[in-house]
């Protein structure tokens, strides 16, 4: 909400920029948190700098890119996660299982981030897509609570929540209790080493880069709306796979394959909700839905946890994934498309259209 409301008012890159090296800053100091208070407070901090960092990212690079390569970008972003999943499960090899090193060390390399400022500074230009939205704004006599208050905005909004709590939920239900369920002896866990559950969690992760790459990409020529009904209902077989396999290699494949098409359903949702967000309010509008639906979807890792104790961790895991890939498939079916469309236009500014009608 910050950072993004700031993002509209004055451009993309200042925010950006301080957001990213806000969070690197923090990232970084909690290598050298004396104890667990101070820790606690740190992280806080931090969740402050990543949440307005996705929204801001969002909004800057789906403007710059041509439209007709919207989804291509679109999965690139989106798998900057997985990719950083990806980095960290190696680093956590490297530093802890190889090296011997303490877990400070991985917070340590939480400031590396912080380059990427420096990167937005000198070879980033300003949105131009943000620049147009500002003079229409003027000359209608604008103001960004105008947007805001829109009822049509307003009704959107609630959905893209909705959706946004499901593709968390989705996301998290699928990554976050895995690696927990890969090492555990009791509830019906895999058992395994923690060192073979790593080198899981790394292999899952370049499945989830590939899967965000590939559909963002299929999305622009089958639009965002039917790439992620495809992707969630691709997802429903392989749960057996991923939850009840007893062996490292089915669970290795299982979970490969699931996030192969949990992914690539978010590897459309950066593309898709600037989409379907007016130029106005583009900095605030996407990142809060989705921090949104990522706080709503908190509420997934407690209750599989309590299933996994009462029913074992398969259960849990199926009992959980089913119905949300259900879900997202029917939130995303019924819900409007705008694949393709064109930023900076009278499109994209339909409500001040509306607002001068009145």
């Amino acid at each position: 909400m910050l950072f993004g409301l700031w993002a509209d008012r004055v451009g993309r890159r200042v925010p950006l920029m301080v957001d990213v090296s806000f969070y690197s800053v923090i990232g970084f100091l909690c290598a050298f948190a004396p104890n667990f208070t101070v820790l606690v407070i740190l992280r806080l901090l931090y969740g402050i700098g990543m949440g307005g960092e996705w929204g801001l990212g969002a909004a800057l690079s789906m403007e710059k890119v041509p439209a007709e390569r919207r989804g291509v970008f679109s999965g690139l972003l989106q798998e900057g996660y997985a990719f950083g999943y990806l980095l960290a499960s190696v680093a956590a090899l490297v530093v802890m299982n190889w090296l011997g090193l303490s877990w400070r060390w991985l917070f340590g390399l939480s400031i590396i981030p912080a380059l990427i400022s420096l990167i937005i500074r000198y070879r980033v230009k300003e949105s131009e897509v943000w620049e147009a939205a500002q003079d229409r704004m003027r000359l209608t006599k604008t103001r960004i609570r105008d947007v805001l208050g829109n009822p049509a905005i307003v009704r959107r909004f609630v959905y893209l929540v909705l959706l946004m709590t499901a593709f968390n939920w989705m996301s998290h239900g699928t990554q976050d209790v895995y690696p927990t369920f890969l090492t555990a002896t009791t509830d019906h866990g895999a058992g395994l080493s923690s060192l073979t559950a790593r080198w899981i969690v790394v292999i899952y992760n370049i499945g989830a880069i590939i899967g965000g790459l590939a559909f963002g990409t299929l999305s622009q020529r089958f639009s965002r709306r039917y790439t992620i009904v495809f992707c969630a209902a691709l997802g429903l077989p392989i749960v057996p796979l991923f939850a009840y396999s007893r062996t490292a290699a089915m669970l290795c494949l299982g979970s490969f394959l699931m996030q192969v098409f949990v992914q690539g359903a978010w590897g459309v949702i950066p593309a898709h909700l600037t989409e379907m967000s007016p130029d106005a309010i583009r900095g605030v509008y996407p990142g809060v839905t989705y921090q949104l639906g990522n706080l709503l979807a908190a509420f997934n890792l407690p209750i599989q946890e309590r299933l996994a104790e009462s029913h074992g961790y398969p259960f849990a895991l199926a009992a959980t994934i089913v119905p949300v890939l259900l879900v997202v498939a029917v939130l995303t079916a019924i819900g409007k498309d705008a694949t393709g469309i064109r930023f900076g236009t009278t499109e994209t500014a339909f409500l001040v259209r509306h607002r001068n009608r009145h």
